[in-house]
């Protein structure tokens, strides 16, 4: 079994493009895909794909070309902006909740003259 957790910290900036290199290169025999067949798909030189493949620095617009390329744009997921509330504007709101539907009173239900 192969080890997924990756400790990005620990790691050189070296070691890290060489990591996304190898998911690249990885990701690209997967699909059975030449270089040449998704740099031309991504509109770069099969030299850059061979370049991040080898674990050398691409540019970041060249990383996104071909990660659109092997449909891996969701890679970029964890990067999401999600609002959230603090616990006291969570508490407001709670407490403006309805509590408990509102019971009729008889006495001062009309009935329908028929």
């Amino acid at each position: 079994m192969v080890n997924t957790n990756i400790n990005w910290v620990s790691m050189s900036d070296k070691s890290i493009i060489e990591t996304i290199g190898n998911y690249i290169k990885q990701q690209r025999l997967n699909q059975n895909k030449t270089q040449a067949q998704i740099a031309e798909h991504a509109g770069v030189n099969r030299w850059t794909i061979s370049q991040i493949e080898n674990g050398e620095a691409i540019s970041l617009t060249s990383l996104i070309q071909i990660l659109r390329a092997l449909d891996l744009l969701h890679v970029f997921d964890t990067f999401k902006i999600e609002t959230q509330i603090s616990p006291l504007e969570l508490a407001k709101l709670e407490k403006q909740k309805r509590q408990r539907a509102r019971s009729k009173d008889k006495n001062n239900q009309t009935e329908p003259e028929w």
